[in-house]
C-alpha cells in the first residue's frame, strides 16, 4: 500500500519536478508568513499535532506493545528501529502528499483552511489525478488498505491492553474481539469528522499518561543508551545487531 502511494506521489512530483524548489520555497513562506505567526499559529499547531499524532503515533504509546512483541537480547537496537517509523511516516510520505498537493496547484489556501477532513481527502485524489487521470480508484484501494492496516494493528494493540487487565482466556479474548467489531459498526456509521475528533479526544487520553511516564522513565532509557553505544564502540555487539 505504502508502495503504490509513493510510486503515484513520484510520477506526480517527477512530471512537476522543475517547481519542487518553488514548491518547497511555499512551504517554507507559508510556515514563516506573518499570517502563521500571529494569525494561525495556534490552530496550525494544534491540527498539526492531532495529525501528526494520528499518522505516525509518536508519543502515545502504541508502537511499544508492537515492538515489544520482537525477539532481540537488545532493546536499544529495537528502539533505534522504532525511530525510523516516524520519520518515514510523517517526514517522508507526508512531506510527499504536501508536495502533490501544492505542486499541482489543486489547493487554494482558503479552500484548505475550511475545508473538512473529507474534502481534504477528494483534494489529494484529485491532484493526483491532474497527472495520473487513472490513479483516483488505486489511491481509494491504497487508502482502503490503510484502514484496513490500521484496524489490525490497533485491534491487536487493544487485545494486548484487554488481556493485560481482564486475563489472557478464551472468553476474555473473544469478549473483546466482539466489542471491536461493534466499534468497527458505529464508527462506519457515524460521520467522519465525528471518528476524527473522538480518535483526537483517544489519542490525547493515551498521551498524557505515556508521555508522564517517559519522563520518569527517562534517566534509565539514557543510561541504557549509553551501555548500548559503549559495547558497539568496543566491539563487544554489532551495530544496531
Amino acid at each position: 500500500m505504502v508502495g503504490i502511494y509513493l510510486i503515484g506521489a513520484i510520477i506526480v512530483i517527477g512530471y512537476h519536478f522543475t517547481d519542487i524548489p518553488w514548491a518547497f520555497g511555499e512551504i517554507i513562506r507559508g510556515a514563516f508568513s506573518k499570517h502563521a505567526a500571529f494569525g494561525g499559529f495556534v490552530g496550525v499547531l494544534m491540527i498539526g499535532v492531532q495529525r501528526a499524532a494520528f499518522s505516525n503515533e509518536a508519543g502515545i504509546g502504541s508502537a511499544s506493545i508492537a515492538h515489544a512483541a520482537a525477539k532481540t537480547d537488545e532493546p536499544i537496537s529495537e528502539g533505534i528501529v522504532a525511530l525510523l517509523e516516524p520519520f518515514i511516516d510523517t517526514v517522508v510520505v507526508c512531506t510527499m502528499t504536501a508536495l502533490v498537493i501544492i505542486i499541482t496547484q489543486n489547493a487554494p489556501e482558503a479552500s484548505v483552511a475550511l475545508a473538512n477532513d473529507a474534502e481534504k481527502i477528494a483534494l489529494t485524489s484529485r491532484s493526483f489525478a491532474s497527472v495520473i487521470p487513472w490513479f483516483p480508484p488505486i489511491l481509494a484501494m491504497a487508502v482502503i488498505l490503510f484502514a484496513l492496516s490500521t484496524m489490525i494493528a490497533w485491534s491487536y494493540y487493544g487485545l494486548k491492553a484487554w488481556t493485560y487487565l481482564f486475563g489472557e482466556s478464551k472468553a476474555s479474548e473473544n469478549i473483546y474481539k466482539l466489542i471491536f467489531c461493534i466499534m468497527v459498526i458505529v464508527g462506519s456509521a457515524v460521520s467522519s469528522s465525528s471518528v476524527f475528533n473522538f480518535g483526537d479526544a483517544m489519542i490525547f487520553a493515551m498521551c498524557f499518561p505515556n508521555v508522564l511516564g517517559l519522563y520518569f522513565l527517562a534517566p534509565e532509557v539514557k543510561a541504557d543508551l549509553k551501555d548500548y553505544f559503549a559495547r558497539v564502540k568496543s566491539g563487544e555487539i554489532k551495530k544496531f545487531g
